[in-house]
């Protein structure tokens, strides 16, 4: 039997150790469900993706993504993280253009291929997203989990696009990055609404600081949110067209629990896009039996 090949990864980090981790099974094909599912459970990260072969048109290869107790169709850092891995293993090369594109339970997504070696940075097209409700879809949920903190410009909304979000603005960073969230608040406005959670931030110098509570799936702070940080750039792009942070800008993420992860957002037109570095820590390979 062929070995297994399996990476650790380290997403959107702006240091080695900042980012947010991800395993990455690369020969996953002929895995169960079950299978992928327990070592999923086994390796207790936010996420472990599986790279299979592509079944869609057009996609170099597929990526199913676990967390720790069931499959989801899309998140930001498993998505740039399975590219990575599969550029490394040389499972895929980028076109002329330097796309990749990865099938996953939200379709195929393009990801952008920029530079070589450790300073390659990659870029995911975020699924369109919409705001499906404003604060008063909250309720009293969401007035709750806000009470006492200053706002800041934008109003809290709902935001959907492959996940749904509650985005909050904060008055200033200081306030954010000060905050002592009420988590059991958060988790019952998530299932209150069907949401993952609750993702707030604030502008600073070089764009925006960023934290995010997914107490919808049991986690308590996520230190490097791609998926989110995709719905908050369109949240922002539709109501901030002309100002500092239309085109594009830089998150902070995770110092709060920490880590240092650094995420790059570019929107263009309609599309947004959402990128960082990836380093491989762990590079070797897995022995995973069935019972």
């Amino acid at each position: 039997m062929s070995p297994i090949r399996y990476k650790q990864l380290d997403v959107f980090a702006a240091r080695h150790g900042g980012g947010n981790p991800l395993g990455v099974v690369i020969d996953a094909e002929g895995w169960s469900d079950e299978r992928m599912q327990r070592f999923a459970h086994w390796t207790n990260l936010v996420e472990t993706t599986f790279l299979l072969p592509a079944r869609a048109e057009g996609a170099n290869y597929r990526a199913r993504i676990f967390t720790p107790s069931k499959e989801i169709p899309f998140a930001g850092h498993p998505t740039i993280g399975s590219a990575h891995a599969a550029l490394d293993a040389g499972l895929i090369t980028p076109d002329a253009a330097g796309v990749v594109w990865q099938e996953c339970g939200a379709g195929v997504l393009p990801i952008l291929v920029e530079g070589t070696g450790p300073d390659r940075e990659l870029f995911v097209q975020s699924p369109k997203a919409r705001v499906v409700g404003d604060g008063s879809k909250g309720g009293e949920c969401l007035s709750s989990v806000l009470y006492g903190v200053t706002l800041g410009a934008l109003k809290p909304a709902c935001v959907e696009g492959g996940r749904r979000w509650w985005v909050a603005e904060f008055a200033d960073e200081a306030t954010l990055r000060g905050w002592r969230p009420d988590h059991a608040a958060i988790r019952a406005l998530a299932l209150a609404t069907d949401t993952l959670g609750l993702c707030v931030f604030a502008r600073t110098a070089e764009g925006l600081a960023v934290r995010a509570f997914p107490a919808g799936v049991g986690i308590v702070e996520d230190p490097a949110s791609g998926a989110a940080n995709g719905l908050i750039a369109a949240y922002v792009a539709t109501h901030d067209t002309t100002g500092t942070l239309s085109k594009g800008y830089i998150v902070s993420q995770g110092r709060e629990v920490g880590h240092d992860a650094r995420i790059i957002i570019r929107i263009d037109g309609e599309h947004v896009w959402v990128g960082g570095r990836t380093n491989t820590i762990i590079d070797g390979v897995v022995d995973w039996r069935d019972a």
